[in-house]
């Protein structure tokens, strides 16, 4: 079967996020997305894996289903479709190795609430696990792998985002060069690791260390209007073992879905509140340094990739999967009417789309121009044509900012 399945996300017990990001507007947001397959967020925390307990049930497939008295009705009939949830974490590492402060994002996922609740208590042996669902934890990173290894058989254990600058193993501010320097003779175990907003994955097919390793995509979304942002295709059997299988194997997993890297909040290098954004080669010509404060600027993916890169850009390795680009509907239905994202007019076009064509991944990458020229929307149609084919302009996002993307120039804009 073949379904979509985001796997990084987080609870409204994690801080900055939305109080809906409860298990009913996970449910509600995923059919409306299109994702099959969703991860919980923050099992590591007492109070969201209370919740947890209360709202799913077990399917016996190491996945979980919301229970009936939760769903509501308030998904277009189009849309609707089963959506199971697979239990996830995220556990922040901040620690010294090798003479530095280290701060390394780590996601795991389990097959059962038993495992996920030996996790829980090791961790809170070790630091306090209950004031942001995300904990930030005074733990090695490789200590962490091997807590996981011991507690939770069949786990999977995954670097999150991992050339974000600040809280993963690549980041330019407080990573490592290499995940053998970050897990040792662990290293071995880590089968996949998580490419971030701010890259994508022909950006990864520069460096072979990573050849043998699934390039994972997830939306890291902190409300459920963010899910399914970025998203892994899978072609497998529903249930938590075909899943991990295909993760650690790649048959079965056939590619993901992903932001334009530029879009992302660390692609360029900068100093946001000095309002610079820089290219890598502008960042070498400022001597690493923001050229209005002079301060030291922060190096973004693009620069902390090319730094470790051992091929060119373009290479493809053996075995890669491909990918889709693609900008959020939302964002196309703005460009296309010349206002926020955010805007009434918005989001009466988006819920008429979905109740026309279906879910919002469907219609971005498969429903064709006829068809939604035929649901009245001429220009979103060419617009999404425009975003297949990359015919897309983008102010790359640096040091915290989200870039910004531009479907239709302004000239073209004055016709619609």
């Amino acid at each position: 079967m073949r379904f979509i399945a985001d796997l990084h996300i987080h609870s409204h017990y994690s801080i900055a996020t939305s109080p809906g990001t409860t298990p009913e507007g996970l449910w509600r947001w995923a059919q409306i997305k299109g994702v099959t397959v969703i991860g919980t967020g923050d099992f590591t925390h007492p109070g969201w894996f209370r919740e947890l307990g209360r709202k799913l049930d077990f399917e016996g497939n190491g996945l979980f289903a919301l229970r009936e008295e939760f769903r509501g009705d308030d998904i277009p009939a189009s849309c609707r479709a089963d959506v199971f949830f697979l239990m996830s974490a995220e556990i922040s590492c901040i620690y010294s190795k090798n003479g530095k402060t280290r701060k390394v994002h780590c996601v795991v996922l389990v097959n059962d609430m038993e495992s996920a609740l030996r996790l829980q208590g090791r961790l809170s042996k070790i630091g306090n696990i209950s004031s942001d669902g995300r904990p930030i934890l005074g733990l090695d990173a490789k200590r962490l792998l091997g807590i996981v290894i011991d507690e939770c058989p069949g786990a999977l254990f995954v670097p999150a985002h991992v050339w974000t600058p600040h809280f993963s193993v690549f980041g330019s501010a407080s990573g490592f060069d290499s995940l053998e320097e970050c897990f040792e003779e662990l290293t071995p175990s880590i089968r996949a690791i998580e490419t971030g907003l701010s890259s994508d994955p022909s950006m990864n097919w520069r460096l072979s260390a990573l050849d043998q390793l699934t390039l994972l995509s997830n939306s890291d979304a902190h409300s459920p209007q963010k899910i399914g942002r970025e998203a892994n295709i899978f072609n497998t059997d529903l249930s938590f073992d075909a899943i991990a299988d295909a993760i650690r194997t790649k048959k079965g997993f056939e590619g993901t879905i992903e932001f334009f890297p530029e879009e992302g909040k660390y692609h360029y290098d900068g100093h946001r509140s000095c309002k610079v954004r820089m290219a890598p080669e502008e960042t070498v010509a400022a001597g690493m340094r923001c050229p209005v404060c002079g301060k030291k600027a922060t190096l973004g993916v693009l620069h902390r990739v090319a730094a470790l890169a051992d091929r060119p850009g373009g290479s493809v390795p053996d075995g890669a999967r491909p990918y889709r680009s693609l900008v959020p509907l939302r964002e196309v239905i703005a460009d296309t009417l010349g206002v926020g994202v955010q805007a009434k007019k918005v989001d009466r076009a988006y819920f008429d789309l979905l109740e026309k064509l279906g879910n919002e991944l469907t219609i971005l990458m498969e429903t064709s121009a006829e068809d939604i020229v035929g649901a009245g929307h001429p220009d979103v149609a060419e617009a999404i044509a425009r975003v297949r084919s990359g015919d897309v302009t983008i102010e790359p996002g640096y040091d915290g900012q989200y870039g910004k993307v531009g479907i239709f120039k302004e000239h073209q804009k004055t016709r619609l």
